[in-house]
């Protein structure tokens, strides 16, 4: 892989993160589970409240999951070792990593491995 499509990558991986980091996420990961007064609201209030507290605990650990692929795919881009299949070593498609510069296995790897 040629300098310039690394520095594309890690660009494109650090602009990832970045969403990830953003306001937005920010804004979605506030939403604190607080305890619901059994007494105050009423039992399908009380489902809608648990119901939207885990999703948000969903949506935050899905981004928590992301920032970690960025970071181990930004560390392979550190180490040389970016665009390589980390089972067998074989080089990854650059289709495959222009779709997501997070993977880290060839598509014949991730596919004999789920």
């Amino acid at each position: 892989m040629d300098e310039t499509a690394r520095h594309r990558y890690r660009q494109r991986l650090e602009e990832l993160r970045a969403e990830l980091d953003g306001p937005a996420a920010q804004e979605s990961g506030a939403h604190r589970p607080e305890p619901l007064d059994q007494q105050a609201v009423g039992r399908l209030s009380r489902m809608d409240a648990l119901q939207q507290q885990a999703m948000a605990r969903a949506a935050q650990e899905r981004r928590a999951r992301m920032k970690a692929r960025i970071d181990a795919a930004l560390a392979r881009l550190q180490e040389g070792e970016f665009g390589y299949c980390t089972e067998c070593g074989e080089e990854i498609s650059p289709a495959r990593l222009d779709l997501d510069p997070t993977v880290p296995t060839c598509i014949q790897c991730a596919r004999a491995g789920g």
